[in-house]
């Protein structure tokens, strides 16, 4: 009995075994998909469209704030890149700085090779200041844009320091900062302290 039943211990095993190893039917194939070989581009950000809230720019909100003192244009469209400006200022806690002038001003280039030029005044710019050039020439005078800001000056370039909500916190020509026609990095540097967001003790 005990010979028998072992015998059927082992036959009911061996047919498990075998039913589990038989192979299975192949699944339906996928057809298959050629392969995509075009050329990628990499994606371009445009400087013409304002920063999107958030808070870690992307490509385009890096190169939208780039745009803004990048060059005076009279292309350009003042109110947006305040737009533009106050969203980066809120993200970044940081002020605005107009730079009011014209590409045929000898003198705005003055100040840029002097800001550019000087690695300590460039990064406390960049660290408190979104820096906004706003074209102000004969061919594009902009006149509706700065109807909201004091009269100006013609003498440029002239600079207006706003808060992160774009309201006015001062107006500044730029002789008191220059020695004769030369600016003087320690006057732009003073000036750039004194409203900075954040002052240092």
């Amino acid at each position: 009995m005990r010979g028998k039943l072992g015998t059927a211990v082992v036959v009911v095993c061996a047919a498990l075994i075998g039913a589990c190893s038989q192979p299975q039917p192949p699944a339906a194939a996928e057809p298959t998909q050629p392969l995509d070989t075009r050329p990628t581009e990499p994606p371009v950000a445009d400087p013409s469209e304002p920063v999107a809230s958030g808070n870690t720019p992307v490509a385009a909100d890096i190169a939208a704030i780039a745009g803004l003192g990048a060059q005076f244009d009279p292309a350009r469209d003042p109110a947006d890149d305040l737009a533009t400006a106050k969203v980066e200022a809120q993200r970044g806690k940081k002020r605005i700085l107009l730079e009011v002038g014209n590409a045929a001003c000898d003198r705005c280039r003055a100040l840029d090779e002097v800001v550019e030029g000087n690695g300590d005044l460039r990064r406390f710019r960049d660290a408190h200041y979104v820096w906004v050039k706003i074209n102000a020439s004969d061919e594009q005078p902009n006149t509706a844009f700065f109807a909201q800001f004091p009269m100006m000056e013609r003498d440029y370039p002239y600079l207006l320091v706003l808060d992160a909500d774009g309201g006015l916190l001062v107006s500044q020509a730029t002789g008191e900062l220059r020695k004769g026609e030369a600016f003087q990095p320690a006057r732009v540097t003073a000036f750039l302290k004194q409203w900075a967001p954040d002052k240092p003790e």
